[in-house]
């Protein structure tokens, strides 16, 4: 059995998990036996795999940007393109001192905290507001705080968006990774009813929730610095589009990612 799971990097990822060891410690000793525990929890989440359970679900973590997240079905998977966001908001960072004493971002439709724990723990000076509509995504969210040792700065909301009680200070950085797949995409996706939906689905255009946000941005005179919302490949013209009609002076960028294609808008803003 545990040379069927050798021949495949989920099998491999899956005995690494099981001995408690790491996959290149697993190729390397082909003699590895399992005691009847770890046989049992192998074949429990193999039957997991085939039953088209995501491989880090039947883990509980998943590693991004170099750190190590705890996870639930109750929040989306982390996924590399969302590495974009945070690297340019570290190199915005680097460059732009904060208006206060320390940083302060607010990051919206958090899920399981991924990028507010990440810009934390790489900008010490950082205090950051987050957001999900989910508490059940938050009880998690804060779980990964705690985890990573930057729960004291890192403030989460349960909010449809902006929170009321917003404080009225400025922000260097608004971050998001909402919901952007179009209703009937998400319904072709492999990853449909395998992921929360509430943390896929952007409505009939992909659009619905980056647009409330920006309406909620403009209607109650949010200050900040930087908006940087992951997107859609096909998004880039009609976001740009969207943030125009909000911000008309703003200087608007469209980010590809490694694959050439549109993923992160940035909306610099000339009013803090």
């Amino acid at each position: 059995m545990i040379d069927q799971f050798r021949r495949t990097l989920e099998g491999q990822v899956l005995l690494a998990h099981i001995t408690g060891k790491n996959r290149a410690w697993v190729l390397a000793h082909p003699e590895l036996t399992l005691t009847p525990e770890q046989e049992t929890a192998l074949q429990a989440a193999s039957r997991q795999l085939q039953a088209g359970v995501p491989l880090p679900y039947i883990l509980g973590h998943w590693e991004f940007f170099g750190l190590d997240f705890d996870l639930s079905p109750d929040v989306l998977i982390p996924r590399p393109e969302t590495e974009l966001l945070i690297e340019t908001a570290l190199a915005w960072a680097r460059t732009h001192p904060p208006l206060h004493p320390v940083y302060r971002f607010i990051d919206i439709g958090t899920g399981s905290g991924i990028i507010p724990i990440t810009l934390a723990v790489h900008l010490p000076s950082a205090e950051i507001i987050a957001t999900d509509i989910s508490p059940a995504a938050l009880a998690v969210a804060r779980h990964n705080a705690q985890k990573h040792g930057i729960q004291e700065r890192i403030r989460f909301l349960e909010a449809d968006l902006l929170p009321d009680n917003l404080p009225p200070f400025p922000f260097d950085i608004l971050t998001a990774n909402l919901p952007y797949i179009p209703t009937e995409t998400l319904q072709t996706l492999e990853i449909y009813g395998r992921e929360p939906t509430l943390a896929l689905d952007g409505g009939p255009d992909g659009l619905q929730l980056i647009r409330r946000l920006l309406d909620q941005i403009t209607a109650r005179q949010v200050s900040v610095r930087l908006i940087l919302l992951e997107i859609e490949y096909r998004q880039g013209v009609a976001v740009s589009a969207l943030a125009r009609q909000h911000f008309p002076a703003a200087d608007i960028q469209i980010k590809k990612d490694l694959a050439g294609q549109d993923r992160l808008a940035m909306i610099f803003l000339s009013n803090v």
